[in-house]
Order: structure tokens, then sequence, then C-alpha cells
């Protein structure tokens, strides 16, 4: 399977880094072993969490971002030492969304732009640059998540991992990562209740 493969080979180079040897080589390493996991996680991020910014006028693509996020983790890595595949990933994800925000304000030339995934598209909503006000209720809401709650959601819901390749990142097993993914959903449900369609009674998020 990819992902575990991918999952050893950046765990061995991780402990590579955490020892004696020259860090640049052990980084370029690391990242071009992990491009293909990026570049999926860089496709979901963007056409799921910031679908516009891969419209017009801007048109952003998967592996534009790629190189923008990999040279950002060049950087990152010169400092940071991430001791997990769990945090390697983490940390990636925080510079796609720092990098996918910077795109965003840059685009709209204001101070804060927010996207959010799994958001019913309306003209309130999408159609211009204002921040609306039901996508800020759910960012909050999703910060507000426990922490283990939150991890499971962001790479299911937002990343896009399958719960087995979530399970592998995590190092759980996959009844794990469904039973925290269902704890998630239920706790938004519950939170943005307000916001659920009239007559749906789901509780799903």
């Amino acid at each position: 399977m990819e992902n575990e493969r991918t999952t050893a080979a950046v765990q061995r180079y991780l402990n590579e880094l955490a020892g004696d040897a020259p860090a640049e080589p052990i980084v370029r390493a690391l990242l071009d072993r992990s491009t293909f996991r990026l570049q999926l996680l860089c496709r979901n991020m963007l056409y799921r969490s910031y679908p516009r910014l891969g419209k017009p006028p801007l048109n952003l693509q998967p592996d534009e971002m790629l190189g923008a996020v990999v040279e950002r983790l060049l950087k990152a890595l010169r400092a940071a030492r991430p001791k997990t595949v769990r945090e390697f990933f983490a940390l990636a994800n925080q510079h796609m969304r720092w990098e996918l925000n910077g795109v965003a304000r840059r685009l709209d030339k204001q101070p804060y732009a927010v996207e959010l995934p799994d958001v019913a598209a309306s003209e309130d909503s999408t159609g211009g640059s204002e921040v609306n006000p039901e996508y800020l209720r759910m960012l909050s809401a999703i910060d507000r998540l426990p922490e283990v709650e939150r991890e499971v959601f962001e790479l299911v819901r937002i990343q896009g991992l399958t719960q087995p390749e979530t399970a592998e990142v995590l190092g759980v097993s996959t009844r794990t990562v469904q039973r925290r993914l269902n704890q998630s959903l239920q706790s938004l449900s519950d939170m943005l209740d307000d916001l659920r369609p009239e007559g749906d009674s789901t509780g799903n998020a």
C-alpha cells in the first residue's frame, strides 16, 4: 500500500534528521519521498477548502501550490524537527493553510480570507469576497473541537484522507478514527444546530 510505504520512509528520514548528519540532504530526500502525499493533500485542500482559488481569475493549480509549500517546508525544517509522521504532516498542513490564506488575502486585498469545506454553495456565501458570518461560526466551531477530534476531522473531511490512511498517520486503529470522526461530527452538529436546513434531523455537519 502506497501510504504505508510512504509512512515508513518518512519516519526513517525523520529519525535521521534527529541525528548528527547534515540536515539539508535529509530534508530534501524527505520532501522528495513524500511528494506524492503532499501533492494529494494540496489538491484536496485547494479544491475542498478553497475552491474559488482554483477558478478565474487566479486558476491556482495543485502543482503550483505544492511548489510553494515545499519551499515553505524547506525553510521550516531548518529549525523544526518533527519526530513522527503525524507531526510532519501536521507541519505540512499548517503551511498549506498559511499559503492558501496568503493567496486568498492577496486576491481579495483584505486583511482576512476564510474558506471552509462542506458548506452548501449559495450567492450569499460564495458570491463575493466578504466573509459570511456562517463561515466564521463553522471555523470557530471546528477550532473548539477537542484536539483529537479536530485532528481526525481535518484529515478526513478537509484533507480528504481515507479513514485507514488517517489511522496510519495517527498510529491508531481505523475504529478509533471512525469513533473520533463521529464524535466530531456530532459536536459540530450540536454547536451549529440552528444552521441545519429545516426538516434535516440527520445530525450530519
